[in-house]
């Protein structure tokens, strides 16, 4: 199976009556990225719904892709997130020379973590270590705004991953 493109993805969504977005930034050299999932407006005048978003950030480097902030409303439909994980390594392979993402799964609480855990695992993504009080990991705290445990993945192979959960939440 070939990886799908970024514009692959959108059609899906399209197809699901859903608009998939990108804002792309590129602040001091870096590229920033803000990518949503909405649903359009059922009348004219209304505002478009937010389904999820994602926020990310990276810089010139392999494994430069840093993942932020990823939510999705309780009520979207199944596979929006997927849908954003899809279009976000997409991206990140088309447009940047990032290979690998890095993110933080916050331990705010115990059984969130590891709800939080389950499902980055399922995208492909390990365990590199936890981020805690430690004068070491004041930067790492800094960057995602709490404790947790540090994870690394694979942009092709998240890619491969949340393309097949789109497909398949658009199939049922």
């Amino acid at each position: 199976m070939t990886a799908p493109s970024l514009a692959e993805i959108e059609q899906l969504a399209a197809s699901r009556g859903l608009l998939l977005r990108l804002q792309v930034g590129r602040p001091l050299g870096l590229w920033s990225l803000r990518l949503v999932v909405a649903q359009p407006p059922q009348t004219q005048g209304q505002p478009l719904l937010l389904l999820g978003e994602l926020k990310a950030w990276a810089y010139g480097a392999p494994a430069g892709l840093q993942l932020d902030t990823m939510r999705v409303l309780p009520a979207a439909p199944a596979g929006v997130g997927a849908l954003i994980w899809a279009a976000t390594f997409a991206w990140a392979l088309d447009s940047t020379p990032c290979r690998s993402a890095r993110l933080l799964a916050i331990r705010d609480d115990d059984r969130q973590h590891r709800r939080l855990v389950r499902y980055f695992r399922r995208l492909g993504f390990a365990p590199l270590r936890e981020v805690g009080a430690a004068a070491a990991d004041l930067p790492l705290r800094m960057v995602w705004g709490g404790a947790g445990l540090l994870m690394r993945g694979d942009c092709r192979e998240g890619l491969a991953r949340a393309w097949r959960l789109a497909q398949r939440a658009s199939a049922a």
